[in-house]
């Protein structure tokens, strides 16, 4: 299997796992508020993220003196800061609204890949790109009545935006600064500051730390995820992972069949059809890009 399937195969895992994210973290919440499971969700990627640096880098978590910076950027904005967006504004607008935003994330990367990475996409990746973004608002709005019943433009909107667009400037920070950095240990930092920061918050704040089976589960299926996930940024393109990752909505409407009262629905079935075949077109051999950056 070459370098590219191999990086199909981990973002599809890490988009399995972004599925599974919600289910726990809905869980956790019955016995702990968002800041307690935030902490205790970055402990718990950070130890996993450790293990995996020690089963399959010795456990080196050396790194250069100038990579620094970008693994604070990337803990900063990609964890606290957008993370933390992103769950507050849940408590602003509609779920399908916060999904519908996040799914402009392959947008973004698109345009920074271009810009910042000089990528050139083929015409098979921009076909693919837009398929499996009509395949993500297909299977996320269920039904042409959902789809016409949104609304967009409030504050809590703007917020899941800033939350996207930070996300998508830390997968292009990895991709140009980090691709030669073990996933494990970037994963380890990432969390190692996000962890720090909630942790201080949490003693400022008194607030006591309370700890359950699910919270620890939402660790591991992040830890999984995010190391998944940058494995896959070190060998496919980043506008492909990133559109790649709307196979999400995929995962969760399969996992809604083992949900009583929760059906699979036509508009859903479309979204899937197409999801698997823009898969396909991402995961075709390079050939020459359709447009390619030419720096001054």
């Amino acid at each position: 299997m070459n370098a590219k399937k191999i990086g199909v195969v981990a973002v599809l895992g890490s988009s399995m796992m972004w599925a599974l994210e919600p289910l726990a973290a809905k869980a956790a919440y019955r016995g702990a508020d968002f800041l307690e499971m935030s902490a205790v969700r970055a402990i718990v990627v950070m130890a996993a993220a450790w293990g995996y640096a020690m089963l399959t880098n010795r456990g080196d978590l050396r790194v250069r003196k100038g990579q620094i910076p970008r693994l604070a950027y990337i803990g900063l904005a990609g964890t606290v800061i957008a993370d933390t967006l992103y769950f507050f504004a849940l408590t602003k607008v509609p779920v399908i609204n916060a999904v519908l935003i996040a799914h402009m994330q392959p947008i973004f990367i698109v345009l920074f890949g271009f810009v910042v990475l000089h990528e050139g996409l083929t015409r098979c990746d921009y076909c693919g790109i837009g398929i499996m973004v009509i395949s993500g608002l297909l299977v996320t709005t269920r039904t042409w009545d959902n789809m016409v019943q949104i609304r967009l433009g409030s504050a809590g909107d703007l917020y899941v935006l800033a939350a996207t667009v930070l996300w998508a400037t830390t997968a292009i920070t990895m991709r140009k600064y980090l691709r030669e950095v073990h996933s494990g240990v970037i994963t380890f930092y990432r969390y190692l500051i996000a962890s720090a920061v909630f942790t201080i918050y949490l003693v400022w704040s008194d607030g006591a730390l309370r700890v359950n089976v699910y919270q620890v589960a939402v660790g591991v299926i992040s830890a999984t995820g995010t190391i998944l996930y940058y494995e896959a940024m070190k060998r496919v393109k980043a506008a492909q992972v990133a559109a790649l990752e709307l196979s999400t909505p995929l995962f969760a409407a399969v996992l809604v069949l083992f949900v009583p009262a929760e059906t699979v629905t036509g508009m859903q079935i479309v979204g899937i059809v197409l999801l698997l075949w823009g898969v396909g077109l991402l995961s075709r051999a390079e050939t020459k890009p359709a447009i390619t950056f030419i720096a001054d």
